[in-house]
């Protein structure tokens, strides 16, 4: 017999919808067939409607209801209270009704079980109670109550009781399989044909889907194995209540279906109907399928709460499977009216069988949960399924459409899609439009159609799309994913894969380690919609220049996976495809671990191919480079050709053979981000962009593992394109971005050609406003593959950028070097012209120019900011260079200084007039006064009137110990001296001694000022400790004349009057002594005593051999008058001024060798001179104070010509303590703590001693050696002998002042060039000492009067040696400035280097000009105090002459 095969194709929707139409026949003949007139539209509505028959006529009316006494057996009334007290067995439909409450007692059994579907219908207005361990057994139970109880232990039970299902149902399976029955879920059906796949084999099918918010079917029977006996398990039955308030459930209510057990299939679940107002207990709700052979379906349960909680529990599961145990009944439905949300949970039952969801009901329902192991399926085509809530998938899976029909698309609408190991399966496209869509370990395989029309599903998520836990989103046709919020792949395992992939519209996508995005996909089967490559084309697909703006998914156009309006791209897992599209993207970020690749996805054959023989060896394929030639004992054979535009790039790499050959190797595909109107914004790679060309080891070895070729050996693919349009780059260290051909094989194959890659620069800023496009740190590969054993590598591909504009060059637009210049537009390095070398300052360099310079003559700068345009010179060449040059500036200099040294010492001429002293001149004989040595005068001589009479009375000169310092001030002793016990009151006096020992002491912060200003000027450190020994001699000396009452003195005309004490004080102020005078009322004959009574005669020197305080012989009136009865005043002066001119060369430090001048001069000039009138002067030692200080002096004494010089030693027989606490008396009369006198000759003549040592040539060593720094500074500033020419030493201190303040400026102008910082040192350390001399020396200069001029110039000569300090400093600042720079240093500087080797001569000069000065101040200081230079004759007749 044969068979015609019709001439043309038959469409799927035709085939689908007669699919439709013959289940609906076969389900319900008659409906169709006894129909008169056949209405089409009716049955395509089917295709959208429950295919179920319309629900039966309303029931009959209730018969009457029974009694409570005489037809139940109970106690009471229904219209009061009914109670069962006893067992009751039904045996026909039973309708009770009252107002009253009904109550079945505890442990009774109400049975209406006799047949299936016994009814059992209690309507009451009170309350209903079903006691403890009580129980209803019937097909149907009905309750309408105000509330109801069902206690611990009630049983509501209907299971396997359930009446015959609707008509034209087929809930009851057909056959001897055993298969369970169905209603809410289909029954299961043990697989026995191994041809079918699972899920086209199910036991009884599911009905009475459109009454799913109020059930009130019957369960189905299940199936059986045997004809002769049903096995199969019962329907469960039906359970109705209707309470008004409060239901409470603590037992269980049941309508299970009955259990097939081994031999039948279990029943389907029956139906469950709640209304209340609320539930609670902690019972038990149940319509689930009956287990058997094949388990059950679940029923229906649909409860209309207010309100209730998860207790009690409600299951609607399928039964058990006993012949196939991973197969269990479908689970039923769960519907909540009050939140209208569908429940179908299989209680973690594993089932191949389904739930069918029809068309959603009117309103939509507000959630869906799909949970437990439950599989629930919606087979209509063209179906959506709409929700107002969330879609919710526990371990469960939902299906859209029929596996072998894949001609639908399905919609799908809500708020959130969640899914937690679950599966999602679209057989056709799927349309899906949810605001979140989350999937934990799920998987959504969508299975397309290669119809055109349901080729592309779209998924839509618009706030938020997360995948974690290797969660797929599979497609093996086109795929469409948008939303706009975020799209995050989380982890391994993620992916989202599609023949062809178009992500669009996100806020940011997130491709987290080890996930994936595929398009296409690398394994696909045959029936997956293949993209097709332009391979054989050389030109570029216009959308991949200028993408459309849509991003739709569109299979006409080139690319395979797209990524389209999306702000931030973090990729760190893989993105893969063959021709990758970034489009109207903000930034693309790939970290470390990521990875976007076309590697491998190109073409195998293409323009550039290779060649491959019929043995197998071939050559790589050519693209950017030529592939490498193929070579196997010495045959080698030509690798592909280069091809496409190395400025703009589109190609696909070429492979190594062609499409026939499956063994080849494929080129990369192309990756392109960014269009040219729409750049992207940011490109940051730490990980991978590839577009490689397919090695033959990687990919194609284990595909010919098996195949037996003798020489085979293909070549490598070349790679293929990446074309970026960008406006910045971020290629970190570890970042790639590489076209490099592939490897070919190591038998003979040759290596792939490198690939193309290409920056397409958008908006390149120019000038002031550049900033670098690219940041290159990584690396960027375009070589070709390596070949076998005797092939070539391919070559290297290109990599080329937009054409840069003026200033800039590169692939990635640079600025051009500096000292180079770009004046037109292009790319290439030669294209920076070398700037011309002869208009730089050798101290100059070329200067980078934001954008690059563009034209010449190109802008420089000098080496270092202490050097100015435009030579370079520091500030102090640009001065000299500005005179001519060094010499000419030095010589214009040095006139000038000499011009203005004339000036000055004109103007000084004027401005004080001639020198006092032109000369030398003799002492007046007889004059008072020594007016060679003016400064010598006390201040006593000054403020007080010289008298004659003072003089007459004076009894005693009592001298203060300590050089009256901060540490070691002024200080009396108690216990008043032998001299004056008898004028004084012993205890008035040391009263008065305590009381002016205290106002000579210093406070604290009189030292403390002291020590910082000698750490910071130490110049004013000596004029304020002058000021305050000022101020306190001028205190003491008011208290002693002015507010002391002289209560010690004994005379009472000395207390009257305020006389008789008198305070004064050397003009150094270190000396300090308390004149005692007579009062006139004593009447004591033997007072004042006579000079030869008062013999030896102590007299102390002032200062401390200091050069601001020389050692000097204090000479006034009464020493005058006093000595003036032993020898003629002339002489006593001489000797004065002579002692002090000798004294003025002492030095501390070196008192040794001064003193020893001191005796000589004593010896051979002094006393020669003195002794004519028997008087002896010899150089001594008095007694130290507690800090060690000693006072030095002469001790007088009278001899004969006969006598011996007294003892250097004097008395010490008095202790240590003793002798200090004695004092220091000016007259050592009967000193009885000490006084031994020696008498020789006449007892007249008799020499006293005196406490302390006399200083001799034998016994100097004794004295402390002290050296300290100013041992070394007395070289420069010391007390030296006058030299003359005053006139001419003030000349050349002028000139030397004036060069010294110009090589100041000279060297802070220099220091200026070098560091600002090194200015502020040089001045603040010490602060300002390095520019005060020259004041301090004009100053001195022009001062009146020789003491005043001599002290302003000891000044200048502290500040001028202070001053070093300030230039030691700038050598250090020189050198250090040298040192750091030597490395740096330029060749060719010009002739005056001062920043250079130079450096030092400023600073040097500066110094010696200081050390002259300081010579020469010390000349000009001796001419000012010492007119008479024959003080210093050796030559006695000379000195008594002058």
């Amino acid at each position: 017999m044969a068979i015609s095969v019709l001439p043309c194709a038959i469409s799927p929707k035709v085939i689908g919808l007669t699919y439709v139409i013959l289940a609906l026949i076969f389900s319900s003949p008659s409906s169709i067939l006894c129909s008169g007139d056949w209405d089409f539209d009716s049955d395509i509505l089917l295709l959208h409607q429950d295919y179920t028959p319309p629900a039966p006529p309303p029931p009959p009316p209730h018969p009457p209801s029974l009694s409570c006494e005489s037809d139940l057996g109970g106690i009471g009334s229904l219209d009061t209270t009914c109670e069962i007290v006893s067992d009751l067995n039904l045996t026909e439909n039973v309708y009770v009704e009252g107002k009253g409450n009904f109550v079945i007692l505890p442990n009774v059994k109400v049975n209406c079980s006799s047949f299936s579907g016994c009814e059992l219908a209690i309507n009451v207005t009170g309350n209903f109670s079903l006691g403890v361990n009580s129980s209803i057994i019937s097909g149907t139970f009905q309750l309408v109550a105000d509330n109801a109880s069902f206690d611990n232990g009630s049983t509501v039970n209907t299971t396997s009781l359930g009446g015959s299902p609707p008509p034209h149902s087929s809930g009851t399976p057909q056959g001897l399989d055993g298969a369970g029955g169905g209603y809410g879920g289909r029954g299961a059906a043990c697989l026995t044909d191994k041809s079918k796949l699972r899920e086209d084999v199910w036991g009884g099918d599911a009905y009475s889907w459109s009454e799913l918010d109020k059930p009130w079917d019957y369960g189905s029977r299940g199936g059986t194995t045997s004809r002769e006996v049903d096995y199969g398990g019962g329907g469960g039955g039906r359970v109705m209540l209707l309470i008004s308030k409060l239901l409470e459930v603590n037992g269980c209510v049941l309508a299970d279906g009955g259990d097939g057990y081994a031999k039948g299939g279990g029943g389907s679940g029956g139906s469950i109907y709640i209304e209340a107002s609320k539930m609670i207990g902690i019972g038990r709700i149940s319509a689930c399928g009956g287990s058997g052979f094949s388990g059950g379906g679940g029923g229906r349960v649909s409860v209309d709460i207010f309100s209730r909680h998860d207790e009690p529990t409600i299951s609607v599961h399928g039964g058990s499977s006993h012949g196939c145990p991973e197969n269990a009944g479908a689970a039923g439905t769960f519907y909540e009216k009050v939140p209208r949300s569908l429940t179908v949970s299989n209680h973690n039952k594993s089932t191949y069988t389904d739930t069918l969801l029809l068309a959603f009901p009117q309103p939509f329902l507000t959630n869906v949960y799909i949970r437990n192991q439950a599989k629930a399926v919606v087979p209509l085509l063209w179906s959506r399924v709409q929700v107002q809530g969330q879609i919710s998938l526990s371990s469960g899976v939902l299906s859209f459409g029929l596996a072998h029909y894949l001609t639908s698309e399905f919609e799908l609408f809500a708020e959130e899609l969640l899914m937690s190991d679950s599966i999602i399966r679209v057989f056709g496209a799927l349309r899906m439009s949810v605001k979140m869509f989350l999937m934990l370990n799920s998987k959504m395989l969508i299975y397309g159609g290669r119809d055109e029309t349901v080729e592309t599903s779209l998924l839509e998520a618009s706030n938020l799309m997360v995948l974690r836990e290797s969660s797929l989103i599979h497609s093996n046709a086109s795929l469409g994913v948008q939303g706009q919020g975020s799209l995050n792949l989380t982890g391994p395992g993620d992916a989202i894969e599609a023949q062809r992939l178009v992500l669009s519209l996100f806020y940011s996508i997130n491709i987290g380690p080890g996930s994936i995005l595929h398009g296409p996909l690398r394994n696909t089967t045959g029936d997956a919609v293949m993209p097709q490559l332009y391979c054989n084309s050389q030109n570029c697909p216009n959308e991949l220049l200028h993408p459309p703006e849509d991003c739709n998914v569109n299979s006409s156009l080139a690319f395979t996976l797209q990524i389209c309006r999306v702000e931030d791209i973090l990729v760190e897992g893989l993105v893969e495809g063959s021709v990758v599209l970034f489009h109207r993207a903000r930034s693309v970020s790939v970290l470390s671990s990521g990875i976007i690749s076309t590697t491998g996805m190109g073409c195998n054959g293409g323009i550039g191919q290779g060649i491959l023989q019929v043995n197998g060896l071939g050559s790589g394929g050519g693209h950017g480079g030529r592939g490498g030639m193929g070579c196997y004992n010495g045959s080698c054979i030509d690798g592909g050709v280069s091809y496409g535009d190395a400025n703009l790039p589109c190609e696909l790499g070429s492979g190594s053979g062609n499409d026939s050959l499956s063994m080849s190797s494929t080129g990369g595909g192309v990756l392109v981000m960014g269009s040219s109107e729409y750049p992207l914004l940011n490109l940051y790679v730490e990980g991978s962009v590839r577009a490689d060309g397919d090695s033959f080891r990687d990919g194609i070895q284990k595909k010919i593992a098996l195949i037996d070729y003798p020489y085979f050996g293909p070549g490598g693919g070349s790679g293929g394109t990446v074309l970026l349009f960008l406006r910045g780059l971020a290629l970190g260290e570890s970042g790639i971005i590489s076209s490099a051909g592939g490897n070919g094989s190591q038998l003979g194959g040759g290596g792939g050609g490198g690939g193309r890659i290409h920056f397409h620069w958008s908006d390149v800023p120019t000038g002031d406003t550049y900033w670098p496009v690219a940041t290159v740190n990584g690396n960027i590969l375009t070589g070709g593959g390596f070949g076998g054993n005797q092939s070539h590598m391919g070559e290297a591909g290109t990599v080329s950028g937009k054409a840069c504009p003026k200033g800039l060059y590169g692939t990635f637009c640079e600025e051009c070097p500096d000292g180079t210049y770009k004046n037109v537009t292009g790319s290439d390095r030669s294209l920076c012209f070398s700037c011309t070398n002869h208009e730089l300052p050798n101290r100059a360099v070329y200067v980078h120019v934001r954008g690059g310079i563009t034209e010449a003559p190109c802008p420089y700068k000098c080496v270092s900011d202490i050097y100015h345009m435009p030579h370079c010179y520091t500030a102090l060449e640009e001065l000299v260079y500005t005179f001519g040059g060094p010499w000419l500036f030095g010589l214009l200099l040095l006139g000038l200084l000499i011009l203005l040294a004339m000036v000055l010492s004109v103007a000084r001429v004027k401005f004080i007039g001639v020198d006092e002293f032109p000369g030398p001149a003799p002492t007046q004989q007889g004059s008072l006064i020594d007016h060679s040595f003016p400064f010598l005068e006390s201040l006593n001589e000054v403020l007080e009137t010289n008298r004659v009479e003072e003089s007459q009375s004076h009894v005693h000169r009592l001298y203060f110990i300590g050089p009256n310092t901060f540490s070691d001030p002024w200080h009396l002793p108690h216990s008043p001296p032998e001299q004056v016990r008898e004028i004084v009151y012993e205890d008035a006096f040391n009263t008065f001694v305590d009381e002016v020992n205290g106002l000579a002491a210093y406070q604290w912060w009189e030292g403390s000022v002291h020590i910082i200003i000698c750490i910071l000027a130490y110049p004013l450190a000596w004029s304020w400790q002058q000021w305050r020994r000022r101020m306190k001699l001028q205190r003491i000396r008011e208290f002693v004349r002015s507010e002391y009452d002289h209560a010690c003195l004994r005379s009472c005309r000395s207390r009257a009057l305020y006389e008789g004490l008198k305070v004064a004080a050397t003009p150094d102020l270190m000396l300090a002594y308390i004149d005692f005078f007579l009062g006139g009322d004593e009447k004591r004959s033997n007072l004042p005593p006579r000079l030869r009574q008062q013999f030896p005669i102590r007299l102390l020197f002032g200062g401390d051999g200091s050069y601001m305080a020389p050692f000097s012989l204090h000479n006034d009136n009464i020493i005058t008058s006093l000595m003036s009865q032993a020898v003629p005043p002339t002489t006593w002066y001489r000797f004065v001024a002579g002692l002090n001119a000798q004294l003025r060369l002492v030095r501390r430090g070196c008192l040794r060798a001064k003193f020893y001048l001191i005796i000589q001069w004593l010896e051979t000039v002094a006393n020669s001179a003195l002794g004519i009138y028997a008087v002896h002067v010899d150089l001594a030692s008095f007694q130290a104070t507690a800090n060690g200080y000693c006072h030095y002096g002469l001790l007088i004494y009278a001899v004969e010509e006969e006598t011996d010089h007294v003892s250097s030693e004097f008395p010490d027989g008095a202790p240590q303590d003793e002798q200090q606490s004695s004092g220091t008396s000016f007259f050592s009369l009967k000193d009885e703590t000490g006084l031994v006198q020696s008498q020789r000759g006449s007892g007249h003549n008799s020499r006293q001693k005196a406490r302390g040592r006399i200083l001799d040539i034998n016994n100097l060593k004794v004295l402390d050696k002290k050296r300290g720094v100013s041992i070394a500074l007395s070289f420069l500033i010391r007390n030296s002998k006058p030299v003359g020419h005053q006139d001419l030493v003030g000349l050349v201190i002028s000139i030397l002042l004036l060069v010294d303040f110009s090589l100041v400026m000279l060297t802070l102008l220099q220091l200026y060039s070098l560091s600002l910082a090194d200015v502020f040192l040089v001045l603040f350390i010490l602060p300002l000492g390095i520019v005060i001399p020259f004041p301090a020396g004009i100053n001195a200069l022009f001062s009146h009067g020789p003491r005043r001029s001599a002290g302003l110039a000891r000044m200048y000569a502290f500040w001028n040696i202070t001053s070093l300090i300030n230039t030691g400093v700038a050598f250090v600042c020189g050198y250090v400035h040298y040192r750091t720079q030597s490395s740096r240093r330029l060749p060719n500087f010009q002739p005056l280097n001062l920043d250079g080797s130079e450096w030092w001569i400023f600073p040097f000069a500066l110094l010696v000009c200081k050390c002259v000065q300081s010579q020469l101040v010390n000349w000009h200081v001796a001419n000012l105090e010492i007119q008479d230079r024959s003080l210093y004759s050796k030559d006695f007749n000379l000195f008594e002459q002058s």
